[in-house]
């Protein structure tokens, strides 16, 4: 049977159901941005500076004057933008509560409260004699709906990485060698050891479950550890001693939040090319620390000699583009192979 027609015959047993009555309650507000990055600052505050720096441009005579002009807006511009930026930050629960259209215009609104305060800042520093309070809101406004369209472009670009991951999971756990392999394994160990075959067959099922979950929500990193666990059991089985596995994990580690399925494509590819090309076997190590804020994540396996490094990447650079869009700049990822051992190494956020 063919990927596509074992895919289809997952879509019917799933739309089966559709004909029982289903809870028609709507889903729940989310927030559509997210200001509370560093990254979100950071961008946040260079691009009302550059906005700043070209539109005292127009009006400057010589590059001493534009830099004075440059200063004093700064001095209300500044204030006003972190204003803006803390105001939406703390407010962040408050805004999932409602829907789109208000959340956009809560922002708006909260952008002409930050521009009248950094006018005010100029007030009370007596750098400007007439002060310009209706045109500092309408900036204000503007800058802030500026900043709520690219966080929200930034947001909805999750949303193919996710579908793809989840696709890319799916047809993994599908693909007829690993179903086939799986389902013989604990046919040998029905009659032998019975209680392993269960075990076995649950681990599977937890697989096509996650696989099957449609959720873009991010997962503690626990959960994305004991979906590895479930995945390295049923290729414990199969390959037996020549999978030698190596946990070092630290429970202060367990809150850290990732993109759901990021943990579990880079056990599978420690499976696929340090243990199933080596008659020999490799050694997978999965590791976890905290390092204060920061979790440290390593997935670490042997390769055969003369094997280069994971394939073409294609699941690594799923992996750091998901990251990138979850944590920002908040987040690192390295890959690489080095005297015979390749080693993933991801850091992120508490």
């Amino acid at each position: 049977m063919k990927d596509t027609q074992i895919l289809s015959a997952f879509q019917e047993l799933e739309a089966a159901p559709a004909t029982h009555p289903v809870d028609t309650a709507p889903p729940e507000p989310r927030l559509v941005f997210d200001a509370c990055q560093i990254g979100v600052v950071l961008r946040a505050v260079l691009f009302v500076e550059v906005c700043a720096g070209v539109a005292v441009g127009f009006g400057a005579r010589d590059a001493v004057d534009w830099v004075i002009r440059l200063a004093l807006v700064t001095g209300g511009a500044l204030p006003a933008t972190v204003v803006w930026l803390l105001l939406t930050c703390l407010s962040k629960r408050l805004l999932a509560r409602l829907k789109p259209e208000l959340q956009y215009t809560a922002a708006v609104a909260l952008g002409a409260v930050s521009g009248l305060y950094g006018c005010g800042m100029l007030a009370w520093s007596g750098l400007l004699v007439s002060l310009p309070w209706v045109a500092s809101a309408f900036s204000g406004m503007l800058v802030a709906g500026l900043l709520v369209a690219a966080l929200v472009m930034r947001s909805k670009g999750q949303m193919p990485a996710h579908t793809s991951a989840r696709l890319a999971e799916l047809q993994s756990r599908i693909r007829p060698h690993f179903l086939f392999n799986t389902l013989n394994s604990a046919i040998a160990l029905v009659r032998a050891e019975p209680a392993k075959a269960e075990a076995l067959l649950e681990d599977l099922s937890d697989l096509f479950r996650q696989a099957l979950k449609d959720s873009d929500e991010p997962v503690r990193l626990a959960q994305e550890i004991e979906l590895a666990k479930a995945y390295l059991a049923i290729e414990q089985v199969r390959f037996g001693d020549r999978l030698r596995l190596e946990w070092d994990l630290d429970p202060a580690a367990d809150d850290a939040i990732l993109p759901p399925l990021l943990l579990q494509p880079l056990v599978e590819n420690a499976v696929c090319h340090g243990v199933e090309p080596s008659p020999l076997g490799a050694d997978v190590r999965i590791s976890t620390q905290r390092r204060g804020s920061i979790v440290l994540i390593k997935v670490t396996n042997t390769v055969p000699n003369g094997q280069g490094a994971h394939g073409q990447g294609l699941a690594l650079r799923n992996v750091r583009e998901r990251l990138a869009l979850l944590h920002d700049v908040q987040s690192q990822f390295r890959a690489g192979l080095k005297d015979g051992v390749y080693q993933v190494r991801i850091e992120v956020p508490l």
